[in-house]
């Protein structure tokens, strides 16, 4: 039988031979000694691969020992209904998890159409003008708000004001995530707001002990100083109260998770933002906004890019990247397919399922906290809240314990399509007369979700069609290669993501008791000593919900470090210019002051300035952060004196993981010299990108950064009201995005050390190959010893823009006419394309790849012949839509050509499998000059 690796590697032994023979080598072992520095090279003694079916038994038996019992536990984590045909055409569809960011929209349009639909749910159910494309989590989101206020309030103090019953866990991530940045936390009651000196404030809407009160007193006080007001909301409880933008909120955070997205122990989930108007452009996260096409039609696109991490690097003010889309698109269907009276009605019936439980509190002669609530119940038992809490637990119900005399109970839609009589027997009580629940005078008169997709996909019919016409509009993994450089978008089998929907894993609370996630915590245990192993270092915390969340906790960890030892002044850190986009903008979140290292002509750090700098700077010097092999897609033989000039000055180095896929099984950071790095488990380890999310981005370090790290809870809890979470956190569940954690595990049980030995030896000679075939076309603007690059390659098309007028815009748009996703575009050199084929692919599409450019550069020499005027012929014009094709056509070339170019899908066997846009070239600057992030009116499609 065939080996997964056998399955996972698209090239086979014929292939491999015919494409070494090209690079003039006799072995992958020959191309890897040749590519790699000698100095460098590890063993990684692993263990031997196992089968689809045995990792998927080994699987069973780890969710076999979790223990799912009903929760009743609430705090921003419910029970949800998945819809059937949301679970079956998204989470488990290829055409959507295997997509990538939509920064090509022309191809992109089905999951932007998705995401503004997520937009406009979200704007309107908080009341306010504008929302972004969704956030990591709300602790997270919380943060980001909080930071947003700082930015855009007129207020000069540095003080955020907490409310005193925010989430736990959103408390405790403030604390961390604000005193890196000089932020002074002020916690507050209703009846104790002092405003004075602060540019911000939190409201928990409704409050985390379940109150629904008029949030307008804090508002008004922040206000009143120039301050921003934040208002942390329930997404389903706003379909039945007032908005957050009617009491005058500037921004509203929260989550979508309970919008039909499972628990999963923590995640991932979609966070959410909205803004009011004015604050717009400094809205952090993906934004996605309608433009128009070449032929003048609406075109979605992510909106105001230049003020995205990438870009604006040490100038941010946020580092999000991964944003969760995948999540995000599920939670706007969810809208969709339930429309909003769905959702009031879901919302009613939760409603009155916590009224029932009150009811039945009372009755019982139980004292509640408040009388006015959602979902949410907290009632009195002064010394037995432990005892309540075990006998419901022991009848397989989960409740939370504020306190030794306090117990909270928070009912969800599982609870409301079930009745509460399970819940009523757990805490030995009967059923009763409801209660009011909260008043009138807070109640929701206001519309929301009024735009017409809202209200026209409700039968399983026309969602699943809907859905299918979106995924029919995109380009994804499943029609073809994306050579994206930096990006890794390799194969996300389906043995891999077998596993994420099964409840056991998917149906537990994030703060469950340790002791019913057995089954989840052995694989975290086990796939954090792998990824150890695997990278050299000594501890791994899985929480960071994304690389950039990765980057921030290790960048944290070496600042908690250097406090430690009373260095408060080391606060500087080196980035090259060749760096990750997130790299400064997570530095600086750190609290960090940067400073860039220039590269030299081949691509390496350049070791003068590095030395020069490290000089002048060597008493405040704090780390060093770099990418390995570099983002230039080369493997610096310098790598160990760079990593023993900053240790020798003081410093810590943070060696970027997120090309980790050019290293795995051959080398690891720990040995060459790194103290802590990230890793992206959606790049080297198989998780999907999902259109932009979800990611994990690990973060693993040598063992004198351990107690910085992001702690696990077992081993270094942390309390806060009743909740026992880990110190330092950087995401609001313990785990972070635990239910996806068995895609990675299963991805490296299955490979075993020699399949992630191969894999890498794959990827590193599918790039070389396109390198050596594509050189004398387009130039190699950097390699390393022997003429060889890493895992991706950057072709230079300056020179051919400055021969015939094509830009590496038109190269990336004629490219979708050849039935290809775009390369990296201008990233980390502007006017460049950075080319990663991974080791998933076959020699057929890499050739066809290479056959594709090959044809677009004699296009564009043929429009410097003359033969096509420059202003139209078939790369300025890219790409071309079916409905361009059968109208009036007066271009100089024929529609042969523009449709069905030679090399192109429809010129060889696969024509059957054509591609077409649905959109033509979008304009990007009409889209930032008129801002609009809602679903437009259906009258704006009308030809």
């Amino acid at each position: 039988m065939r080996s997964f690796a056998s399955r996972h590697i698209g090239t086979d032994g014929a292939a491999q031979s015919a494409m070494l023979s090209q690079l003039g080598y006799g072995s992958l072992a020959e191309l890897m000694d040749a590519a790699l520095p000698k100095g460098i090279r590890a063993e990684t003694p692993f263990g031997e691969p196992v089968s689809e079916a045995a990792a998927l038994a080994e699987l069973r038996g780890m969710a076999d020992t979790n223990t799912v019992r009903r929760s009743a536990i609430g705090l921003g984590y419910h029970g949800t209904v998945t819809p059937a045909p949301i679970k079956r055409n998204i989470l488990e569809n290829p055409s959507w998890y295997t997509a990538y960011t939509p920064y090509q929209p022309e191809i992109s349009q089905g999951r932007l159409e998705a995401l503004i639909n997520f937009q406009t749910m979200i704007a309107e159910l908080a009341g306010l003008d504008i929302a972004n494309a969704s956030m990591l989590d709300e602790s997270t989101a919380v943060v980001e708000g909080m930071l947003l206020a700082r930015r855009a309030s007129k207020a000069k103090g540095n003080v955020f004001l907490v409310d005193k019953d925010a989430l736990p866990q959103t408390k405790a991530l403030l604390e961390h995530r604000a005193a890196a940045v000089g932020i002074e936390l002020r916690e507050f009651t209703f009846d104790t707001i002092d405003a004075e000196g602060a540019f911000g404030a939190l409201v928990q809407y409704p409050a985390s002990c379940g109150l629904v009160r008029d949030p307008s007193p804090v508002i008004d006080a922040i206000h009143a100083v120039g301050g921003l007001a934040v208002v942390a909301a329930d997404l389903l409880a706003l379909s039945l109260v007032k908005s957050p933008g009617e009491f005058g909120a500037d921004i509203a955070v929260g989550s979508s998770q309970r919008f039909g997205v499972p628990m999963g122990f923590g995640g991932p989930h979609a966070g959410f933002m909205a803004t009011r108007k004015g604050i717009e452009r400094q809205l952090p996260g993906r934004l996605v906004g309608v433009s128009k096409d070449s032929h003048g039609m609406p075109a979605y696109r992510l909106t105001l890019q230049t003020r995205e991490q990438h870009i604006r690097r040490e100038r941010a003010t946020s580092n999000i990247c991964t944003a969760q889309v995948l999540l995000a698109v599920m939670a706007s269907m969810y809208a969709v397919y339930h429309g909003p009276e769905g959702i009031r009605e879901i919302a009613r019936a939760v409603h009155e399922s916590a009224r029932e439980v009150a009811g039945a509190l009372k009755s019982a002669g139980y004292e509640l906290a408040t009388e006015s609530f959602f979902d949410t119940v907290r009632f009195s038992a002064p010394g037995r809240a432990q005892e309540i809490a075990d006998t419901a637990r022991e009848r397989g119900v989960l409740v939370h314990t504020p306190d030794a005399d306090t117990v909270q109970v928070a009912v969800d839609e599982e609870w409301a399509e079930t009745g509460v009589a399970d819940l009523l027997a757990a805490l030995g009580i009967e059923a009763a007369e409801a209660t009011a629940g909260f008043g009138t005078e807070l109640a929701r008169t206001s519309e929301f979700m009024t735009h017409e997709v809202f209200s026209s996909f409700h039968s399983e019919t026309a969602l699943m069609r809907y859905m299918r016409r979106l995924s029919d509009k995109d380009y994804a993994l499943d029609r073809g290669m994306i050579p994206l450089g930096s990006c890794t978008m390799k194969l996300n089998a389906a043995a891999e993501m077998e596993a994420i929907t099964w409840p056991e894993f998917a149906g537990l609370h994030p703060f469950a008791p340790l002791s019913d996630a057995n089954g989840s915590l052995e694989l975290i245990d086990q796939l954090s000593d792998w990824l150890a192993k695997l990278t050299g270092y000594d501890i791994v915390s899985l929480q960071p919900n994304a690389g950039s969340q990765g980057e921030l906790a290790g960048l944290l960890a070496i600042r908690g470090y250097h406090q430690s030892r009373g260095d408060e002044h080391r606060d500087l850190c080196l980035i090259p210019a060749s760096a990750h986009g997130t790299n400064a903008a997570s530095a600086v979140l750190a609290g960090l002051r940067v400073l860039v290292v220039a590269t030299d002509a081949l691509g390496n750090v350049d070791m003068d300035d590095l030395h020069a700098k490290i000089e002048s700077n060597r008493d405040s010097l704090a780390a060093l952060m770099v990418t390995y092999p570099s983002t230039h897609g080369v493997y610096e033989e310098t790598i160990r004196e760079v990593c023993d000039a900053v240790h020798e000055a003081g410093g810590q180095v943070y060696i970027d993981g997120a090309n980790l896929n050019a290293l795995l099984g051959h080398a690891t950071f720990g040995d060459m010299g790194g103290d802590v790095s990230h890793l992206n488990l959606h790049k080297t380890f198989c998780i999907p990108h999902g259109g932009g999310g979800p990611g994990v981005g690990p973060v693993a370090a040598k063992q004198h950064l351990a107690e910085f790290l992001p702690r696990d809870p077992r081993e270094a809890p942390l309390e806060v009201d009743g909740l026992t979470i880990g110190a330092q956190p950087v995401s609001a569940a313990p785990f972070g995005s635990a239910s996806i954690l068995p895609i990675s595990w299963a991805y490296v049980r299955m490979m075993g050390e020699s399949g992630l030995v191969e894999a890498t030896a794959a990827a590193v000679l599918a790039a070389n190959y396109v390198a050596s075939r594509l050189k004398d076309h387009f130039p190699l603007l950097y390699a390393g010893e022997n003429g060889l690059v890493a895992h991706e390659c950057i072709l230079d098309l300056r020179p051919l823009t400055e021969a015939t007028g094509m830009t590496n815009d038109d190269v990336a748009k004629r490219l979708v006419d050849y039935g290809f996703h775009a390369p990296t575009m201008s990233f980390p050199v502007a006017g460049t394309l950075m080319v990663e084929p991974t080791e998933s692919e076959d020699l057929t599409e890499i050739d066809r790849f290479i056959d594709a450019m090959i044809a677009i550069k004699e296009e564009a020499d043929a429009v410097a012949a003359g033969t096509w005027p420059a202003d139209d012929n078939p790369l300025v014009n890219a790409p071309h839509t079916s409905e361009e094709i059968v109208g009036e056509w007066t271009h100089p070339y024929d529609r042969t050509v523009a449709v069905f170019p030679a090399g192109g899908v429809g010129a060889n066997r696969q024509s059957q499998a054509k591609y077409w846009p649905p959109v033509g070239r979008v304009d990007n600057a009409y889209g930032d000059r008129n801002l609009v992030c809602a679903c437009p009116p259906p009258e704006a499609f009308e030809v």
